[in-house]
């Protein structure tokens, strides 16, 4: 197989989930994630869109962590987790993926706001990257080419 790069943006999700999924995913059960509603919406969003997660002969490829994220509430907030003036730990769901960087900007931010109406925080973290370049097979370059 000839392998090429292709220039991509990256996608990346801090998705807030309860202290019990985090704990069965870290003992290796990975069906909590169906089990999560939050996770769940999330996942379906994100197949609902093509142009995300394509590698050749693989579709909606996606990476995931679960870890922590900490945070201080600011006066002011309205926040799903924690208390203005306090410091706060909460389980983390990080979800990654990519799209090509040939899409329009336009796409790219009304993906964005469709995560931002589903998503639980008050201010979620979402990150876009600029261009770089992952491994991609030639196949599905020529593909992409001749369509």
């Amino acid at each position: 197989m000839n392998i090429e790069l292709k220039a991509v943006r990256k996608l990346r999700i801090h998705w807030p989930i309860p202290v019990e999924t985090m704990t069965q995913l870290a003992g290796g059960n990975l069906q909590a994630l169906n089990a999560d509603a939050g996770i769940t919406s999330l996942l379906e969003e994100l197949q609902a869109t093509p142009e995300l997660g394509g590698f050749g002969n693989y579709h909606h490829v996606f990476e995931s962590s679960a870890g922590f994220e900490g945070f201080t509430v600011a006066e002011g907030a309205n926040p799903t987790l924690g208390t203005v003036g306090q410091r706060t730990i909460s389980p983390t769901f990080v979800f990654t993926t990519y799209f090509d960087d040939a899409l329009d900007q336009s796409a790219v931010q009304a993906l964005v706001q469709r995560i931002v109406d589903i998503h639980p925080w008050e201010v979620p973290v979402i990150e876009v990257s600029g261009p770089l370049s992952v491994s991609s097979s030639a196949a599905q370059v020529e593909t992409r080419l001749a369509s």
